[in-house]
């Protein structure tokens, strides 16, 4: 895969460098992407996987079940609650974490400070250089409008440079002429499948997208991958997504359709905005019901900010779900 060399585009804002994505090593710290770990476990080594035996890691003190290891009885609890207890503990293993990149055409958009595309690649780093740092395998899936990349999980600061390398030769790929042509809605759809062959169970999935051309396929996909999968969805969005600037008559296209809307119209900017808090609101409730936590990331700050912002905000609530909400 050639990639662009990085100089040709001076402006981080608009497209991202290897160099920025190597640089962002040294702000991924201070926040955590595990439900029940403290802030300085974010991914740090070795996981406790869903499987029980006789590991390192004390879980519980349970009623003996049939089938349970004799070895594990808890002969003092035994005694005094003469009922036979055993010590349950968890297995540990290796986390394998899959960074799922949207590269697409509406991604290239910002009216602030950086470009969506811009901010979907530096959230994906910052997860990928913590994963190393842990210990534990890190892959890619990226994708744009016509070409899917898969990198497949390694433990090496090589494999992390190749993911790397592939989100920018994607994200320069993008261009204000690509803008005019029709966005591919089912693409993230077909990857999502792609994803779910390859993670079978226990892995942590990072799903960086705006979710243009999400629909009840998307859900029902992403459902599905968490129910033997951590999957974290960081959706990403502009402010001029949530509300509308004055600034009167305005031309808006979608790359297939135009009009023209009155941007001082304030029941049009209310409405705008309550169907952008609408939408926020309906994809909350979905996936805050099957444990996906949603991390609204915006084009306005720090990407490693609101990333520890948003995961200590959870930690401090007992978990790892992140209010769905508009930052404007």
């Amino acid at each position: 895969m050639k990639v662009p060399v990085a100089s040709q585009y001076a402006d981080e804002r608009v497209y991202t460098s290897l160099e920025q994505l190597v640089r962002l090593q040294h702000q991924a710290v201070g926040f955590s992407f595990l439900p029940r770990q403290p802030i300085h476990s974010l991914l740090a080594g070795r996981h406790g996987s869903k499987l029980r035996g006789r590991g390192l890691n004390f879980e519980e003190l349970r009623r003996y079940r049939s089938g349970d290891d004799i070895r594990m009885l808890d002969w003092k609890v035994t005694r005094r609650l003469k009922k036979p207890h055993v010590r349950v503990y968890t297995e540990e293993k290796e986390r394998v974490i899959t960074l799922v990149i949207d590269q697409r055409v509406p991604m290239f958009f910002g009216s602030s400070q950086l470009m969506k595309s811009v901010v979907a690649a530096q959230l994906s780093a910052l997860a990928g250089w913590r994963g190393l740092a842990g210990g534990d395998r890190v892959g890619a899936v990226i994708f744009n409008d016509t070409d899917v990349v898969e990198l497949k999980p390694q433990r090496s600061r090589h494999q992390l440079l190749r993911i790397f390398n592939a989100v920018v030769s994607f994200n320069h790929q993008l261009s204000v002429a690509q803008s005019n042509n029709p966005t591919n809605h089912g693409q993230i759809n077909r990857v999502l499948k792609q994803v779910s062959q390859q993670a079978t169970h226990d892995n942590l999935i990072c799903i960086i997208s705006d979710l243009t051309g999400a629909n009840t396929t998307t859900d029902q996909a992403i459902s599905r991958l968490s129910q033997h999968n951590d999957v974290l969805l960081g959706f990403v969005y502009d402010p001029l997504e949530n509300r509308l600037p004055e600034g009167g008559k305005l031309a808006v296209s979608d790359g297939e359709l135009q009009i023209e809307i009155d941007t001082n119209d304030i029941k049009l900017r209310e409405r705008y905005e309550a169907q952008f808090d609408d939408r926020i609101q309906r994809a909350r409730d979905y996936f805050q019901k099957r444990g996906v936590p949603v991390l609204p990331i915006n084009t306005e700050q720090a990407v490693a900010i609101q990333l520890r912002e948003l995961l200590n905000q959870a930690g401090q609530r007992g978990g790892m779900v992140a209010r769905l909400q508009g930052r404007g």
